[in-house]
Protein backbone atom coordinates (compact mmCIF):
# COMPACT_ATOMS: atom_id res chain seq x y z
CA UNK A 1 0.00 0.00 0.00
CA UNK A 2 1.48 3.23 -0.92
CA UNK A 3 2.08 5.58 2.04
CA UNK A 4 0.40 9.21 1.19
CA UNK A 5 1.52 12.57 3.13
CA UNK A 6 -1.50 12.60 5.28
CA UNK A 7 -0.45 9.06 6.58
CA UNK A 8 2.72 10.40 8.00
CA UNK A 9 3.47 11.49 11.63
CA UNK A 10 5.60 14.18 10.01
CA UNK A 11 2.29 16.03 8.13
CA UNK A 12 0.29 14.88 10.84
CA UNK A 13 1.84 16.58 13.93
CA UNK A 14 2.92 19.60 11.85
CA UNK A 15 -1.18 20.19 11.45
CA UNK A 16 -1.48 20.38 14.63
CA UNK A 17 0.98 23.49 15.74
CA UNK A 18 -2.80 25.55 15.82
CA UNK A 19 -4.02 23.80 18.56
CA UNK A 20 -0.41 24.19 20.39
CA UNK A 21 -0.36 27.46 20.31
CA UNK A 22 -3.84 28.16 21.54
CA UNK A 23 -2.89 25.42 24.49
CA UNK A 24 0.05 27.94 25.04
CA UNK A 25 -1.79 30.90 25.27
CA UNK A 26 -4.35 29.55 27.60
CA UNK A 27 -2.38 27.66 30.02
CA UNK A 28 1.31 29.74 29.64
CA UNK A 29 -0.16 33.13 30.51
CA UNK A 30 0.42 33.00 34.38
CA UNK A 31 4.28 31.74 34.29
CA UNK A 32 5.19 33.88 31.05
CA UNK A 33 3.60 36.65 32.78
CA UNK A 34 5.73 36.38 35.85
CA UNK A 35 8.54 35.96 33.93
CA UNK A 36 8.62 38.78 32.31
CA UNK A 37 7.43 40.72 35.37
CA UNK A 38 10.93 39.75 36.73
CA UNK A 39 12.49 40.72 33.32
CA UNK A 40 11.44 43.89 33.33
CA UNK A 41 12.30 44.02 37.61
CA UNK A 42 15.88 43.16 36.75
CA UNK A 43 17.11 43.74 33.22
CA UNK A 44 19.35 40.69 32.31
CA UNK A 45 23.01 42.64 30.58
CA UNK A 46 22.27 39.73 27.83
CA UNK A 47 20.50 36.70 27.09
CA UNK A 48 22.30 33.29 25.96
CA UNK A 49 20.92 30.20 24.58
CA UNK A 50 21.52 26.78 24.34
CA UNK A 51 19.76 24.46 22.20
CA UNK A 52 20.79 21.35 19.51
CA UNK A 53 19.20 20.85 15.89
CA UNK A 54 15.74 22.21 15.13
CA UNK A 55 15.31 23.88 18.64
CA UNK A 56 18.76 25.92 17.99
CA UNK A 57 17.09 27.11 14.81
CA UNK A 58 14.43 28.00 17.59
CA UNK A 59 17.46 29.96 19.72
CA UNK A 60 18.20 32.15 16.52
CA UNK A 61 14.75 33.12 16.02
CA UNK A 62 15.16 34.61 20.08
CA UNK A 63 18.18 36.02 18.79
CA UNK A 64 16.10 38.05 16.00
CA UNK A 65 13.35 38.32 18.45
CA UNK A 66 15.48 39.45 21.77
CA UNK A 67 17.34 41.54 19.84
CA UNK A 68 15.34 43.81 17.76
CA UNK A 69 12.30 43.97 20.17
CA UNK A 70 14.21 44.84 23.78
CA UNK A 71 17.60 45.62 22.69
CA UNK A 72 19.34 42.66 24.43
CA UNK A 73 22.14 41.51 23.18
CA UNK A 74 21.30 37.64 22.63
CA UNK A 75 23.81 34.94 21.76
CA UNK A 76 24.11 30.86 21.21
CA UNK A 77 26.24 28.85 23.67
CA UNK A 78 28.27 26.47 22.53
CA UNK A 79 27.50 23.31 24.82
CA UNK A 80 31.16 21.79 24.35
CA UNK A 81 32.54 24.42 26.20
CA UNK A 82 31.31 23.38 29.54
CA UNK A 83 30.82 19.62 28.91
CA UNK A 84 33.67 18.78 27.39
CA UNK A 85 36.83 21.82 27.54
CA UNK A 86 34.34 22.45 31.27
CA UNK A 87 35.87 26.01 31.31
CA UNK A 88 34.55 27.98 34.17
CA UNK A 89 31.95 30.74 33.05
CA UNK A 90 30.95 34.36 33.96
CA UNK A 91 27.72 34.63 33.93
CA UNK A 92 26.32 36.72 36.44
CA UNK A 93 23.02 39.01 35.21
CA UNK A 94 22.53 37.10 32.15
CA UNK A 95 19.17 35.08 30.77
CA UNK A 96 20.11 31.61 29.98
CA UNK A 97 17.28 30.38 27.24
CA UNK A 98 17.72 26.37 26.72
CA UNK A 99 15.43 24.85 24.31
CA UNK A 100 14.61 21.20 24.18
CA UNK A 101 11.76 19.20 23.03
CA UNK A 102 12.80 15.93 25.25
CA UNK A 103 14.94 18.09 27.85
CA UNK A 104 17.22 14.74 28.22
CA UNK A 105 20.42 15.80 26.51
CA UNK A 106 22.55 15.39 28.57
CA UNK A 107 25.44 17.92 27.36
CA UNK A 108 21.96 20.86 26.98
CA UNK A 109 21.13 19.92 31.27
CA UNK A 110 24.75 19.84 31.64
CA UNK A 111 25.03 23.27 30.44
CA UNK A 112 22.27 24.70 31.91
CA UNK A 113 23.08 23.13 35.62
CA UNK A 114 26.53 24.77 34.93
CA UNK A 115 25.02 28.33 34.08
CA UNK A 116 22.62 28.55 36.63
CA UNK A 117 25.62 27.64 39.57
CA UNK A 118 27.76 30.79 37.35
CA UNK A 119 24.77 33.14 38.24
CA UNK A 120 22.06 32.67 35.06
CA UNK A 121 18.67 33.00 35.33
CA UNK A 122 17.96 29.70 33.74
CA UNK A 123 14.55 29.51 31.61
CA UNK A 124 13.98 25.80 29.95
CA UNK A 125 11.42 26.13 27.34
CA UNK A 126 10.76 22.22 26.63
CA UNK A 127 7.83 19.92 25.41
CA UNK A 128 8.32 16.95 28.51
CA UNK A 129 7.93 18.88 31.75
CA UNK A 130 9.40 16.26 34.33
CA UNK A 131 12.54 15.99 31.81
CA UNK A 132 15.77 16.75 33.52
CA UNK A 133 16.33 19.94 31.53
CA UNK A 134 13.09 21.09 33.35
CA UNK A 135 14.56 19.84 36.80
CA UNK A 136 17.51 21.92 36.36
CA UNK A 137 15.87 25.27 34.95
CA UNK A 138 14.41 28.13 37.32
CA UNK A 139 11.29 28.85 35.11
CA UNK A 140 9.93 25.85 32.71
CA UNK A 141 8.12 27.16 30.29
CA UNK A 142 6.19 24.10 28.33
CA UNK A 143 6.02 23.74 25.01
CA UNK A 144 2.19 21.79 24.94
CA UNK A 145 3.20 19.90 22.16
CA UNK A 146 1.75 16.46 23.38
CA UNK A 147 3.85 13.62 22.22
CA UNK A 148 6.12 14.18 19.13
CA UNK A 149 6.80 10.47 17.56
CA UNK A 150 8.31 11.74 14.21
CA UNK A 151 11.85 11.64 14.07
CA UNK A 152 11.56 15.05 12.46
CA UNK A 153 10.24 18.08 14.87
CA UNK A 154 7.58 19.96 13.62
CA UNK A 155 5.07 20.80 15.92
CA UNK A 156 7.60 21.46 18.74
CA UNK A 157 9.94 23.68 16.81
CA UNK A 158 7.20 26.04 16.16
CA UNK A 159 5.75 25.64 19.52
CA UNK A 160 9.20 27.13 20.78
CA UNK A 161 8.54 29.69 17.83
CA UNK A 162 5.54 30.96 19.64
CA UNK A 163 6.79 30.28 23.11
CA UNK A 164 9.60 32.81 22.33
CA UNK A 165 7.54 35.27 20.89
CA UNK A 166 5.03 35.09 23.67
CA UNK A 167 7.76 35.70 26.33
CA UNK A 168 9.09 38.88 24.05
CA UNK A 169 5.50 40.19 23.67
CA UNK A 170 4.90 40.29 27.68
CA UNK A 171 8.53 41.32 28.45
CA UNK A 172 8.39 44.25 25.65
CA UNK A 173 4.64 45.27 26.74
CA UNK A 174 4.67 45.74 23.39
CA UNK A 175 0.53 45.30 22.11
CA UNK A 176 1.75 44.78 18.04
CA UNK A 177 3.50 41.56 19.20
CA UNK A 178 0.50 40.95 21.76
CA UNK A 179 -1.96 41.07 18.15
CA UNK A 180 0.51 38.89 16.14
CA UNK A 181 0.46 35.97 18.87
CA UNK A 182 -3.32 36.23 19.22
CA UNK A 183 -3.93 35.83 15.60
CA UNK A 184 -1.27 33.03 14.79
CA UNK A 185 -4.06 29.68 15.79
CA UNK A 186 -6.32 31.24 12.90
CA UNK A 187 -3.54 32.39 10.35
CA UNK A 188 -2.13 28.63 10.95
CA UNK A 189 -5.05 26.79 10.14
CA UNK A 190 -5.55 28.64 6.87
CA UNK A 191 -1.92 28.54 5.86
CA UNK A 192 -2.17 24.68 6.63
CA UNK A 193 -3.51 24.47 2.79
CA UNK A 194 -1.39 26.54 0.86
CA UNK A 195 -0.50 24.92 -2.31
CA UNK A 196 3.05 24.59 -1.97
CA UNK A 197 3.21 21.29 -4.57
CA UNK A 198 5.15 23.87 -7.09
CA UNK A 199 8.15 23.23 -4.43
CA UNK A 200 7.90 19.34 -3.86
CA UNK A 201 7.48 18.58 -7.39
CA UNK A 202 10.51 20.70 -8.73
CA UNK A 203 12.54 19.26 -5.89
CA UNK A 204 11.80 15.81 -6.50
CA UNK A 205 15.00 14.82 -8.50
CA UNK A 206 17.40 17.41 -6.84
CA UNK A 207 20.81 16.90 -5.26
CA UNK A 208 21.38 20.07 -3.52
CA UNK A 209 20.04 23.62 -3.24
CA UNK A 210 19.97 26.59 -0.94
CA UNK A 211 17.41 28.15 1.59
CA UNK A 212 18.09 31.69 2.20
CA UNK A 213 16.61 34.10 4.84
CA UNK A 214 16.79 37.11 6.75
CA UNK A 215 16.12 38.55 9.95
CA UNK A 216 13.48 36.60 11.43
CA UNK A 217 12.78 34.45 8.63
CA UNK A 218 16.94 33.29 8.75
CA UNK A 219 15.57 30.74 11.53
CA UNK A 220 13.64 29.05 9.18
CA UNK A 221 15.91 28.77 6.22
CA UNK A 222 18.30 26.95 8.92
CA UNK A 223 15.41 25.01 9.87
CA UNK A 224 14.07 24.33 6.21
CA UNK A 225 18.01 23.01 5.27
CA UNK A 226 17.86 20.58 8.13
CA UNK A 227 14.79 19.09 7.12
CA UNK A 228 15.88 18.59 3.90
CA UNK A 229 18.99 16.40 4.66
CA UNK A 230 16.69 14.50 7.40
CA UNK A 231 14.11 13.63 5.79
CA UNK A 232 14.71 13.90 1.82
CA UNK A 233 17.91 12.82 1.55
CA UNK A 234 18.96 16.30 0.13
CA UNK A 235 21.89 18.39 0.79
CA UNK A 236 20.62 21.53 1.10
CA UNK A 237 23.00 24.38 2.98
CA UNK A 238 21.35 27.73 4.35
CA UNK A 239 22.53 31.59 4.14
CA UNK A 240 21.31 34.91 5.32
CA UNK A 241 20.95 36.89 1.91
CA UNK A 242 23.47 39.25 2.60
CA UNK A 243 25.94 36.24 3.55
CA UNK A 244 25.02 34.30 0.28
CA UNK A 245 26.78 37.23 -1.74
CA UNK A 246 30.29 36.38 0.17
CA UNK A 247 31.38 33.11 -2.08
CA UNK A 248 28.05 30.71 -2.04
CA UNK A 249 26.84 32.67 -4.60
CA UNK A 250 29.64 31.12 -7.27
CA UNK A 251 27.90 27.93 -6.73
CA UNK A 252 24.45 29.54 -8.28
CA UNK A 253 23.94 28.96 -11.98
CA UNK A 254 21.66 27.41 -14.36
CA UNK A 255 19.00 25.12 -13.09
CA UNK A 256 19.92 25.41 -9.01
CA UNK A 257 17.56 25.27 -6.97
CA UNK A 258 17.36 28.17 -4.61
CA UNK A 259 14.56 28.75 -1.98
CA UNK A 260 13.54 31.80 -0.38
CA UNK A 261 12.07 32.89 2.90
CA UNK A 262 11.00 36.33 3.97
CA UNK A 263 9.00 39.16 5.73
CA UNK A 264 7.16 42.14 5.20
CA UNK A 265 9.78 43.98 6.89
CA UNK A 266 13.29 45.95 5.96
CA UNK A 267 14.97 42.62 4.94
CA UNK A 268 12.59 42.19 1.91
CA UNK A 269 13.81 44.46 -0.76
CA UNK A 270 17.15 42.90 -0.08
CA UNK A 271 15.71 38.54 -0.25
CA UNK A 272 13.79 40.01 -3.42
CA UNK A 273 16.89 42.03 -5.30
CA UNK A 274 18.85 38.36 -4.15
CA UNK A 275 16.45 36.15 -5.89
CA UNK A 276 16.01 38.32 -8.74
CA UNK A 277 19.64 37.67 -9.24
CA UNK A 278 19.42 33.98 -9.29
CA UNK A 279 16.47 34.26 -11.34
CA UNK A 280 18.83 35.97 -13.92
CA UNK A 281 21.39 33.00 -13.97
CA UNK A 282 18.69 30.47 -14.37
CA UNK A 283 18.38 29.05 -11.75
CA UNK A 284 15.40 26.97 -9.97
CA UNK A 285 13.78 29.89 -7.75
CA UNK A 286 11.05 29.68 -5.29
CA UNK A 287 9.98 32.33 -2.82
CA UNK A 288 7.25 32.06 -0.36
CA UNK A 289 7.62 36.15 0.62
CA UNK A 290 4.72 39.04 0.37
CA UNK A 291 4.65 40.91 -2.49
CA UNK A 292 6.71 38.39 -4.69
CA UNK A 293 5.81 37.86 -8.04
CA UNK A 294 6.95 35.51 -11.07
CA UNK A 295 7.45 32.06 -11.95
CA UNK A 296 7.82 29.51 -8.03
CA UNK A 297 6.03 32.30 -5.53
CA UNK A 298 4.70 30.06 -2.66
CA UNK A 299 1.45 31.12 -1.22
CA UNK A 300 1.79 32.68 2.56
CA UNK A 301 -0.61 33.97 4.48
CA UNK A 302 -0.66 38.05 5.28
CA UNK A 303 0.94 38.11 9.18
CA UNK A 304 2.72 40.85 10.75
CA UNK A 305 6.47 40.27 9.96
CA UNK A 306 7.63 38.50 13.51
CA UNK A 307 5.25 35.78 12.97
CA UNK A 308 5.65 34.97 9.48
CA UNK A 309 8.49 32.29 9.78
CA UNK A 310 5.42 30.38 11.61
CA UNK A 311 3.47 30.12 8.49
CA UNK A 312 6.17 29.53 5.85
CA UNK A 313 7.43 26.66 8.00
CA UNK A 314 4.39 25.06 8.70
CA UNK A 315 3.36 25.26 4.79
CA UNK A 316 7.21 24.28 4.24
CA UNK A 317 6.75 20.67 6.49
CA UNK A 318 3.50 19.74 4.65
CA UNK A 319 5.42 20.42 1.02
CA UNK A 320 8.40 18.42 2.28
CA UNK A 321 6.39 15.23 4.23
CA UNK A 322 5.04 14.99 0.25
CA UNK A 323 8.87 14.89 -1.44
CA UNK A 324 10.31 13.05 1.16
CA UNK A 325 7.99 10.53 0.41
CA UNK A 326 8.42 11.22 -3.49
CA UNK A 327 11.89 10.45 -3.30
CA UNK A 328 11.40 7.33 -1.58
CA UNK A 329 12.02 8.57 1.96
CA UNK A 330 10.00 8.07 5.02
CA UNK A 331 10.07 11.11 6.54
CA UNK A 332 9.18 9.43 10.17
CA UNK A 333 12.00 7.30 10.06
CA UNK A 334 15.39 9.27 8.54
CA UNK A 335 17.64 6.96 7.94
CA UNK A 336 20.56 6.83 11.23
CA UNK A 337 18.73 9.00 13.33
CA UNK A 338 16.77 8.79 16.67
CA UNK A 339 13.89 10.93 18.36
CA UNK A 340 15.95 11.56 21.22
CA UNK A 341 19.95 12.92 20.55
CA UNK A 342 22.30 12.73 23.53
CA UNK A 343 24.93 14.68 22.83
CA UNK A 344 27.78 14.90 25.48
Amino acid sequence: MTIQPQDTLMFREAHETAEVVERQLAHNEEVIGALAGRLRANPPRMVITCARGSSDHAAMYAKYVFETQLGVVTASASPSVTSIYHATQHLDGALYVAVSQSGKSPDLVRNADAAKKAGAYVVALVNVVDSPLAAVADVVVPLHAGPEKSVAATKSYLGALFAILHIAARWSGSAAIGDALTALPAQLREGWDADWSALTDGLVDAHNLFVVGRGFGFAGALEAALKFKETCGLHAEAFSSAEVKHGPMALVGPDFPVLFFAQNDDTLPGVLDVAAEFRKRDAKVWIAAPGATGEGVLPLVASAPISAPLLAVQSFYRATAALSLKRGFNPDVPPHLNKVTETV
